[in-house]
C-alpha cells in the first residue's frame, strides 16, 4: 500500500510538470536509445556477415597451394607444383567416410549472354558436381553439372534465374534452349540444363549499376574451362565434412596428408584453412567492436543520471514545506526517502522504455535502408531497462537522503 501511494504521488508529480519531466528523461532516452541502436546494428551486421559467409561456404575447409616462404609472391604456377585431379581423387577416396562433398573449379572469362536486344552479364566458372552442395547453389529447374558432362566436355550450362528473366522474359521454358555467350575470345553456345536462384550478398555486388546489369555466374563443366586454362592441375579445392566430424581434428589430418605429398617440393606446400574458425574469429572481433562502441554510448546514461539527480535536488528544494508537513504529521524519514527514490526510478524507467523504442526504431530504419535483416536483442533491452532503473536508484538516493534529513520545523519555516 505504501509503495502504491508513492508511485501515485510520483506519477502525479510528473503529470504536473510534463516538460521538466521530459527534459529530465531526455538524457536517459538518448543513452538507452544509443545503446539499443548500436547493439541492434551490431547484431544485424553479424547476422548479415554470417548469412553471406554461409552462402559462400563458411563451414567448408579450403586446401590450396602456397609458397613455403611466406615473403615470396607467386603469380604463376607450373602444373608440377599444383594438385592433380588424380591426387584429389585419392585423397577423397581415403577419407570418404568423413567427406560429404568436394569441389574443384576453374574461373573462366566474363562475358554477356545475348539474344537480339536482350542481354545478361555473366562470369563463366567451370565446376564439378560437388560445387553445388559446398557453395549452397539452389537449383530450381533442371539439374546441375554432372560427371558425364565433365567426361564428355559437353557444351552445357547452368544459368541464373536473372539470366533467364533478362533473356527469355518468361516467354518460354529455358531448359534445353541454347544461350549465346559473347566474350573477348568470341561467341560460344551452351545448352541450358539447369536454372539456379541467384542470391546477392554483401560480398557480391560485382559493380553492377542496376539489377538488370548484375553479373551472375554461369556454370559449365570444369573440363571445358580447363581446355583454355594455362594450368590443367588445380591451385585449390574445397570440401565439406559429414555431420559429426570434428572440423579442427580433421583439418590436422588434411595437413598431415598433404605434407607427405609435398615433402619433396622445396618451393611450395599445401595450406589448409578452416572457414568455420575464420568466421568465429571474425564474429568475435565484430562483437568486441560493438560492445566497445556500446560502452562509449553508455556514457550518455551517466550524463542522464546526473541530470536526474540535479532535477531531484531541485524537486526537494521546491517541496521543502511539503516534506516538513509530512514529517510533522508523523511520516518517518524512511518514507520520505522512499518517496523520492521511487519518483527517480519511475522517471528513469519511463525514459528507459522510451529510449528502447527510440533505439529500435532507429535500428530498424538504418538496417532497412542498408538492406540488412533487423535483429532484436532481447537481453540488451532487458539489461538497458534494468540499468535505467538502477540509475534511478543510484542518482535518486542522495536527493532522497537529503529530503529525509530535513528538520520538520526548519522545513515548515522554509519560504
Amino acid at each position: 500500500m505504501f509503495l502504491k501511494e508513492n508511485i501515485s504521488l510520483a506519477v502525479a508529480g510528473l503529470k504536473s510538470n510534463k516538460m521538466r519531466a521530459f527534459l529530465t528523461m531526455l538524457g536517459i532516452i538518448i543513452g538507452i536509445g544509443s545503446v539499443i541502436a548500436i547493439v541492434s546494428f551490431g547484431n544485424a551486421i553479424s547476422s548479415s556477415v554470417t548469412d553471406a559467409m554461409s552462402n559462400l561456404g563458411a563451414t567448408n575447409i579450403y586446401v590450396y597451394v602456397t609458397a613455403r616462404d611466406s615473403d615470396t609472391y607467386v603469380d604463376k604456377f607450373d602444373d608440377s607444383d599444383l594438385i592433380s585431379m588424380d591426387e584429389i581423387d585419392k585423397f577423397q577416396e581415403k577419407y570418404a567416410g568423413d567427406i560429404s562433398g568436394l569441389s574443384v573449379s576453374q574461373s573462366g572469362e566474363s562475358g554477356k549472354a545475348v539474344d537480339g536486344h536482350n542481354y545478361a552479364n555473366v562470369s563463366i566458372s567451370g565446376v564439378n558436381p560437388g560445387y553445388e552442395g559446398i557453395n549452397n547453389i539452389k537449383t530450381e529447374k533442371g539439374r546441375f553439372i554432372r560427371d558425364n558432362d565433365i567426361k564428355g566436355s559437353r557444351q552445357v550450362a547452368v544459368v541464373s534465374d536473372k539470366l533467364v528473366s533478362n533473356i527469355f522474359k518468361g516467354r518460354t521454358d529455358p531448359l534445353g534452349k541454347k544461350v549465346n555467350i559473347e566474350t573477348e575470345a568470341g561467341y560460344t553456345t551452351y545448352t541450358i540444363v539447369g536454372v539456379y536462384k541467384y542470391e546477392s550478398s554483401m560480398f557480391s555486388n560485382n559493380g553492377a549499376v542496376s539489377a538488370k546489369d548484375t553479373r551472375t555466374p554461369l556454370y559449365i563443366p570444369v573440363s571445358l574451362a580447363k581446355e583454355d586454362a594455362e594450368n590443367q592441375n588445380y591451385y585449390q579445392f574445397a570440401l565439406r565434412l559429414k555431420n559429426g566430424v570434428d572440423s579442427n581434428s580433421f583439418t590436422s589430418k588434411i595437413e598431415q596428408y598433404w605434407n607427405k605429398v609435398y615433402k619433396d617440393n622445396t618451393k611450395f606446400k599445401v595450406q589448409v584453412e578452416n572457414a568455420e574458425n575464420e568466421l568465429a574469429e571474425m564474429m568475435s572481433v565484430l562483437d568486441k567492436v560493438s560492445m566497445a562502441v556500446a560502452a562509449i554510448a553508455a556514457i550518455a546514461l551517466l550524463v542522464g543520471g546526473v541530470g536526474v539527480m540535479n532535477i531531484m535536488l531541485v524537486s526537494v528544494t521546491e517541496r521543502t514545506r511539503e516534506i516538513g508537513t509530512r514529517k510533522a504529521l508523523g511520516a518517518r524519514s524512511g518514507y520520505i526517502k522512499m518517496q523520492f527514490i521511487v519518483e527517480s526510478v519511475i522517471i528513469c524507467t519511463i525514459g528507459g522504455i522510451i529510449g528502447v523504442i527510440f533505439g529500435l526504431l532507429l535500428a530498424w530504419a538504418g538496417t532497412s535502408t542498408m538492406g540488412m535483416k533487423f535483429v532484436i536483442s532481447v537481453p540488451a533491452i532487458l539489461i538497458s531497462v534494468g540499468f535505467s532503473m538502477l540509475i534511478g536508484i543510484f542518482f535518486g538516493y542522495y536527493p532522497a537522503k537529503k529530503a529525509a534529513k530535513l528538520d520538520p520545523i526548519e522545513a515548515l519555516r522554509y519560504e
